[in-house]
């Protein structure tokens, strides 16, 4: 269940940037992902490094449109985020600290958390995310330098990136458990 409000603020940009202006689908989703820190606070949590820097992804977006007026485009707003998203995905691997980390430790008992392969699994599934947002940001290009291309290929490169990372973070951890025959998750973060 956690992996769908942590996916929330993107789903509901996809969403309103059917229904209304892109200059209000990313500054909803950047108020979306500073409800969930402020959540997280609440609850006696960290801040977490996907939600901050997500947040911080979508008002910079939406300040530029705001700004600068609707020049990116649709597909440009998209593009931006994918990028924006990546660019936070491989950062938070680059810096140590994967950001898929964060919400496992606050899942799992701590003799787990110190098992030798838990902070491996977390770089593990972080990557598959920055392969996912890296594929995303490709088809996005794609759709903005290929003349022709249908908007529906990049869909579909989008859907498939995105819930084979949400596949991916399920099973790999219940990989992991049976390949190690651990007696807990590795990473419970896609319960």
């Amino acid at each position: 269940m956690a992996i769908f409000l942590i996916l929330a603020p993107y789903g509901v940009y996809t969403f309103l940037m059917l229904v209304t202006s892109a200059t209000t689908s990313v500054f909803a989703a950047s108020a979306i992902c500073l409800a969930t820190i402020a959540i997280d606070v609440a609850r006696g949590r960290s801040v977490k490094i996907l939600a901050a820097g997500s947040a911080i992804v979508f008002a910079a977006i939406g300040l530029a449109l705001a700004l600068l007026g609707p020049v990116l485009g649709t597909l440009g707003v998209k593009l931006s985020i994918d990028i924006g998203i990546f660019l936070l995905s491989l950062g938070s691997m680059l810096a140590r600290r994967p950001f898929t980390l964060q919400y496992a430790l606050e899942s799992v008992p701590a003799e787990t958390a110190a098992m030798p392969g838990f902070l491996h699994a977390n770089y593990i599934i972080t990557g598959a995310w920055t392969a996912a947002a890296l594929l995303m940001a490709a088809a996005n290009l794609m759709l903005l330098y290929v003349p022709g291309l249908p908007l529906w290929s990049s869909l579909a490169v989008a859907f498939a990136a995105r819930n084979s990372a949400i596949y991916f973070t399920k099973w790999y951890p219940e990989y992991r458990q049976t390949k190690y025959a651990t007696s807990t998750r590795v990473l419970p973060i896609a319960r």
